[in-house]
């Protein structure tokens, strides 16, 4: 089974549960050609949902759960989805009010080690996830590789697998060779004005 909305454009997913955050924000409607926002509507919202959880629990060996959306849980979700893509930037003026509200668990195992596991219901149960997903991703360092193309036209959210982080396009063949061609006209444009 695959991430529903990574898929859509094509990229490697990040590794683990790192991918339900990943797959959250390639929601939206982002991509060339287009594709459609998965967060407009009830139904699409609850499929992509309900097909996520699945991927998650797959990849973090956790049972599988069904979070139940309402109208309002969309319009969150989006919120959250746009609150998640400053804080993939690293912007340290982002709002980050959801992920606060996010209520999270700290549960000893049987094993001795205490895990973070997700409460609430709607939004906020996702926004507990997608909590313990950076936390985890920061604590393997995999958290910088989670990045947005760079290309503004864009927005597709992917996992930079580059040996020195340096990743800034999500298909260079796309997106890098069409905002370097475009800067390299703008350049010739100055000069022939010269």
């Amino acid at each position: 089974m695959n991430w529903p909305a990574t898929d859509r454009y094509e990229l490697e997913v990040s590794p683990g549960g790192l991918g339900f955050v990943h797959d959250l924000l390639n929601t939206l409607s982002a991509g060339k050609p287009r594709e459609k926002d998965l967060l407009t509507e009830l139904g699409d919202a609850q499929n992509w949902l309900d097909r996520a959880l699945e991927r998650w629990a797959e990849a973090t060996e956790r049972p599988a759960e069904r979070v139940e959306l309402t109208g309002d849980d969309v319009e969150r979700l989006r919120d959250l989805r746009e609150e998640l893509r400053d804080f993939t930037d690293h912007d340290p003026e982002a709002g980050t009010a959801l992920l606060h509200s996010a209520p999270v668990l700290l549960q000893p195992g049987a094993d001795g080690w205490i895990r973070p596991e997700p409460r609430g219901t709607g939004w906020r149960r996702v926004a507990s996830i997608v909590l313990i997903e950076v936390l985890e991703a920061q604590r393997a360092d995999r958290w910088r590789r989670l990045k947005t193309c760079r290309n503004k036209r864009c927005a597709v959210a992917f996992y930079d697998r580059s040996r020195n982080n340096s990743g800034v396009w999500h298909n260079v063949q796309v997106c890098g060779n069409a905002v370097n061609l475009r800067a390299y006209r703008a350049r010739r444009r100055t000069q022939q004005s010269t």
